[in-house]
This record gives structure tokens, C-alpha cells and sequence, in this order.
């Protein structure tokens, strides 16, 4: 039993039901409430004296860590590790806990909801008709049978393929690592990231924002993509270049797009938010009720269930 907890991640900390699960194991848990921590000095402040932490998005730099010697333990609450300096927690010698895909079922059904709202034009059909335009029809097009690109088959890139099995579609992907026992069981194709943008009617993201995929889909990436195509990213923002997608999705050289992270969040981009052939969605992606109750239980489950860190391994994830 550790002598401090320290809960720094606002997300459970204002979710009832989660907030609940860690106090009943930790009933003297220091809890953060509605603040969002994102400065150094803040986070220091709130974690002196505590020897473990459940962080979400907070600063954990080495410039914390050396402030904070009595801290040993840290647990990830969430999905998405790139505020966390693993060289500094390898220096200090403090474990870290992390489950890895514990929101991908979530992830991966918003992600399917968003294929076929952009395939059968979701939203401009509901924009009209709030408007009063009253339209008759449009035709759109199946998901079933469709040339579907996953860009990162790591945990959610896989539970997609995984759901996308019923639709029959031709599955690509694009990855720095091999999965050849599992692209076989569902008959994945593997290929470059030319043939990804060549190929794919519908292109889904589910990359790590890490310094080779910040800003990797460039004005000149995205003309590369076929114009029938649409374009999904559940996974983290920064990575498209929101101004040259939105030029793409007005002169229509691109069919749809659907995105639930942004560069800037909440999202601020109203040129792009107002599309009519733009899906948006505030970050939800884990935002159900049971993977929410499961992200909390990773959280306690990673302050016992723990590692010293070996920074390659949460940099590539």
C-alpha cells in the first residue's frame, strides 16, 4: 500500500463512477476535481508528498520527476503516452503501469459508425434537412465490399479489422510493424504508405502522435488520396494538417472526412468544423460507460502491476 496517491488525471476524477472505483480502493487519494494540470509547476505542486500517481495528460518531465523524489510509482489513465518522458522515468528509476488497447472496442465502433456515415453522406443530407431544404435522396455508397486502409494496426488498428470482418471489404495496411499470424487470419494485405494513399476508399488513422507522424499528412500527402475517398482519424490531432484537408473537402477533391481529434482542443477550427462533408466528434472515442470503468480499473491495476521502463517500448505504442 503506498502511503500517498496522488490522482492528477481530471477525467476520472469528475466521472462519478469512476472517481467511486479509485477512492474505494485508495479512500485517502489525493484527487485533482475539475482542474486540469498542464503546467510543471502545478503538477509538482500537487504531487509533492505523494509516492504514486494515476496521471492522464499532465507534464511529466524530468523537471517534475527530479522535484518529486518520493514518487515511485505512476500509473497511465488513458490511451496516448506523449506527454510522458520515459528516458526521465528510466533515469529515476521509477515504474510506470500502462495497459495497452483498453478503449479500443470503443474506439473502433466510432470508428465504424464514422465509415458508414461518411459513405452514406450522414451529415450534409441532416445539415439540410435542419435547414429546411427538404431533400429527397442521395446516393451514397455500402461499406461492405469496400477498399478500407488502416494506417496503424497496433491494438485499434486491429479491433477495426476485426469488425470490419462481416463487410467483406478488402483490408490494407500500413504499419512499422509486421503482424503476418494476424493479417493472415483476416486476410490483410500489408503495404506501403504510396500503396495505402493509392488504394484506399476509406483511410483510417490509428498512429501514436510521435515525431515521424506529427504533421505526416501533408497538403501534398493528401492529394495523393484518391478524390471518392474518405478520410477517419480517431486517434490523435497534429498529425493531418487540418487547413489543407479542409481546402481538399471544399473544392469536393475529397469526399468526407471524419475526425474526433484535433489539433486544438476543444476543436477551434471553424472553417473545417462547418463542412458540410466534415463529421466531427469532441474527443469521444473512449467515451463509453463500460470503457470508462475499465480505463479506471487499468489505472489501479498499473500501480501494483508495474515496470521499469524500457522508453523504446511506449514510444512505438
Amino acid at each position: 500500500m503506498f502511503k500517498q496517491l496522488g490522482v492528477s488525471a481530471t477525467t476520472p476524477c469528475t466521472h462519478p463512477v469512476m472517481r467511486q472505483i479509485i477512492l474505494d480502493a485508495y479512500p485517502e487519494a489525493r484527487i485533482v476535481g475539475e482542474e486540469r494540470i498542464t503546467e510543471e509547476d502545478r503538477l509538482i505542486e500537487f504531487l509533492t508528498g505523494c509516492d504514486a500517481a494515476i496521471v492522464g495528460f499532465e507534464p511529466l518531465t524530468d523537471k517534475v520527476l527530479t522535484a518529486l523524489p518520493e514518487l515511485k510509482v505512476v500509473s497511465k489513465f488513458g490511451a496516448g503516452c506523449e506527454t510522458i518522458d520515459f528516458d526521465a522515468l528510466k533515469a529515476h528509476e521509477i515504474r510506470f503501469g500502462y495497459t495497452f488497447g483498453v478503449n479500443k472496442l470503443s474506439v473502433a465502433e466510432l470508428t465504424l459508425s464514422f465509415m458508414i456515415s461518411a459513405l452514406r453522406w450522414i451529415t450534409p443530407l441532416n445539415q439540410s434537412m435542419r435547414a429546411g431544404d427538404r431533400p429527397r435522396y442521395r446516393n451514397g455508397e455500402l461499406l461492405t465490399g469496400r477498399t478500407v486502409g488502416i494506417h496503424g494496426c497496433g491494438n485499434i488498428g486491429k479491433e477495426v479489422a476485426r469488425l470490419l470482418k462481416p463487410f467483406n471489404c478488402t483490408i490494407l495496411s500500413c504499419d512499422v510493424k509486421d503482424y503476418p499470424e494476424f493479417y493472415a487470419e483476416y486476410d490483410i494485405v500489408p503495404v506501403s504508405f504510396d500503396e495505402l494513399l493509392e488504394r484506399s476508399e476509406v483511410l483510417t488513422l490509428h498512429l501514436p502522435k510521435t515525431q515521424s507522424t506529427r504533421g505526416l499528412y501533408t497538403r501534398e500527402v493528401l492529394q495523393r488520396m484518391r478524390p471518392e475517398a474518405v478520410l477517419i482519424n480517431t486517434c490523435r490531432g497534429e498529425i493531418v494538417d487540418e487547413d489543407a484537408l479542409a481546402d481538399r473537402l471544399q473544392d469536393e477533391s475529397l469526399r468526407a472526412a471524419c475526425f474526433d481529434v484535433f489539433a486544438i482542443e476543444p476543436a477551434a477550427n471553424d472553417r473545417l468544423l462547418n463542412l458540410p462533408n466534415f463529421l466531427a466528434t469532441p474527443h469521444i472515442g473512449a467515451s463509453t460507460e463500460e470503457t470508462r470503468v475499465a480505463m479506471a480499473q487499468a489505472a489501479l491495476r498499473g500501480l501494483t502491476e508495474n515496470e521499469l521502463v524500457e522508453p523504446e517500448k511506449y514510444y512505438d505504442n
